[in-house]
């Protein structure tokens, strides 16, 4: 069901209305060109674009910032009016409307983390059923494809026959799985060659054709920021505060936003800082000083921050990646 709540341009409410789902084109139809405000949750983004076809203007706001607005109890009704009341703030902050190119990627890359997350129960499956039997594998796909195979064709390690049948069918199933997430990465890097700010993206170390793609895919135009602290802040890589009485206080990174972009960002800086741990002579000085007074787990978070404002520079700015861009700059 969709509540609808209408208000005039004095803020007097006109309309009450809930509609099925199949009412809801019919009726936008039938309206004046206005202004549509809606939460970002599941089919918004679909909605935004049909309703905009009719001449609507339709934003879509963060639940989190509706929730203020709601008067008294939980009803589909106070919802409608609690978004018909914060869509009208002029400092309300609205999510860009994706295209239907960027959702099909975004689910592409949602598959393929799913593949991911059921390749690695599986492998951790396999590895606890054949400890039980005094079989312990390490940690990591690559020692378990390596020792399943000899286990297997092992005739003489005491696993019976019934055993041996499921871990060659659940060998066989960890082996679909990894099929399904290669196809869909070749897919991802397809997309990837083609796209011109995929390929700006990932020349930021850190940053490779899966975290470059799915950042263009989630930001859209970068330009809806007003800054590159603006992006980390939406993807949860800014310090939460608890400031008051003029004394700031600032706690662990708020975690907002996207967890699947935050995730990838910071893999990409920990990887960075692994490198660099090994070879200690090629690395710029920002990232030496900070590795040098801050622990290790902050490094990470702070490079993955500081690579969130570069990809807001190149997006907003239709730059190309230069490492030594600051000393250029100063040198200028």
């Amino acid at each position: 069901m969709f509540q609808v709540h209408g208000v005039d341009a004095h803020g007097r409410t006109v309309l009450r209305k809930q509609l099925a789902r199949h009412q809801v084109a019919a009726f936008f139809a039938n309206l004046p060109p206005c202004l549509v405000g809606m939460e970002a949750c599941g089919s918004a983004h679909f909605w935004a674009r049909k309703l905009s076809t009719l001449g609507h203007v339709v934003k879509l706001m963060a639940p989190q910032f509706v929730k203020p607005y709601v008067k008294g109890s939980k009803t589909d009704a106070a919802d409608a009016e609690a978004i018909c009341e914060a869509v009208s703030r002029p400092n309300m902050r609205f999510v860009p409307v994706k295209q239907p190119e960027q959702q099909a990627l975004l689910a592409v890359h949602r598959a393929r983390a799913a593949f991911v997350k059921a390749r690695t129960a599986q492998a951790n499956q396999l590895r606890g059923l054949l400890a039980e039997f005094g079989m312990v594998i390490p940690l990591g796909l690559a020692a378990l494809r390596q020792r399943l195979p000899m286990i297997l064709e092992d005739a003489e390690n005491g696993l019976p026959g019934m055993m041996r049948e499921l871990v060659a069918r659940l060998v066989e199933h960890l082996q679909v799985l990894d099929q399904q997430v290669a196809e869909l990465e070749r897919q991802i890097q397809l997309w990837h060659r083609q796209s011109e700010p995929s390929r700006q993206l990932a020349a930021i170390p850190g940053i490779g054709p899966i975290t470059a793609t799915a950042l263009v895919a989630s930001i859209g135009d970068a330009r809806s920021f007003a800054n590159g602290r603006q992006l980390a802040a939406w993807l949860g890589l800014v310090p939460r505060q608890h400031s008051s009485g003029g004394k700031p206080v600032l706690r662990g990174i708020s975690k907002r936003g996207d967890v699947y972009l935050r995730t990838l960002l910071i893999h990409g800086a920990r990887a960075v800082i692994g490198h660099f741990e090994r070879q200690r002579d090629q690395t710029d000085g920002w990232l030496k000083r900070l590795l040098s007074r801050r622990h290790r787990n902050i490094s990470v978070v702070a490079l993955a921050n500081k690579n969130a404002r570069i990809v807001w520079a190149l997006l907003a700015n239709d730059r190309q990646y230069s490492a030594n861009y600051p000393s250029t700059l100063l040198a200028a």
